[in-house]
């Protein structure tokens, strides 16, 4: 069984549909107006799916969830089943006629920013998520908090390796585009209209040196301060946005560099080739 809590993280996943529940507890102490109503509008979703709801002193909450920061809620709930990459390609949610956008963690070990990732990602509407199963923040009760729930909507595939992945995601005409501090294209100059996998890499150490070879091309954000790159979560929320701007725009008429992938695949050496 996996733990959920806070209000947000709690609603979200009751609407999302998405999990199993076992049972909801409550605060039974007394709430200020405001969480008073939120968490009444709670148990009465709880009740109106026919989840048991029980009350509890907020030391037993902090107890269940490990922090105090619960909100008065805890929810016990199935483990979450992840989608393989296959399923992520057959969403049948996903138009033909529109470009897919799907995003791909190389990485990614604070679960606050894996939550902040999954929040800017469903947000922007991105199609997918990918996560390797090694080396990566598991998708923990901190991080579904973090993206505010968030994490409960959005499609989320696990793979063994994220190389091969990537290659699959190349073999079905999808570009993969990394972001990397020494990228030779300015991120707003891409054009996001177009299949594509944005790759971001590890806090501090940014993409493994397979994956920057198994990306088409590497993006960069400008940066005009002292320091050399953003957090990657803040990274990830400018780049999906640029996206999503661009594809409520369409095609604008704007210059934009030219892309192609090389007619001759380079030559990979090492694990996922």
């Amino acid at each position: 069984m996996d733990v959920l809590f806070g209000l947000h993280p709690v609603e979200e996943a009751l609407r999302a549909g998405n999990r199993r529940f076992d049972h909801v507890c409550v605060s039974r102490e007394r709430q200020e107006h405001g969480a008073a109503q939120k968490l009444q509008r709670l148990v009465d979703l709880c009740r109106q799916q026919g989840i048991r709801v029980r009350f509890e002193n907020r030391d037993q909450l902090t107890r269940m969830a490990k922090t105090p920061g619960h909100q008065g809620v805890v929810a016990v709930v199935r483990e979450r089943e992840f989608l393989t990459l296959e399923d992520l390609l057959a969403a049948p949610d996903i138009s033909s006629s529109n470009a897919r956008l799907l995003l791909a963690l190389d990485g990614v070990e604070d679960p606050q920013n894996l939550g902040a990732l999954l929040r800017s990602a469903d947000g922007a509407g991105v199609d997918g998520v990918i996560l390797p199963e090694r080396r990566s923040a598991p998708l923990s009760a901190v991080a579904i908090k973090a993206s505010a729930g968030a994490a409960e909507h959005i499609r989320i595939a696990r793979v063994v390796n994220l190389v091969r992945a990537l290659e699959q995601l190349k073999q079905q005409n999808i570009w993969c585009v990394g972001l990397d501090e020494c990228g030779s294209i300015n991120y707003d100059a891409y054009d996001w209209t177009t299949n594509t996998v944005v790759v971001l890499g590890r806090e501090g150490e940014g993409l493994h040196d397979l994956t920057r070879r198994t990306c088409d091309h590497l993006l960069r954000i400008p940066m005009a301060g002292g320091v050399s790159s953003l957090n990657v979560s803040a990274a990830g929320a400018v780049v999906l946005y640029e996206a999503a701007r661009q594809r409520r725009l369409g095609a604008s008429g704007q210059s934009k560099e030219t892309l192609s992938r090389p007619a001759t695949p380079k030559k990979l050496k090492g694990i996922g080739t």
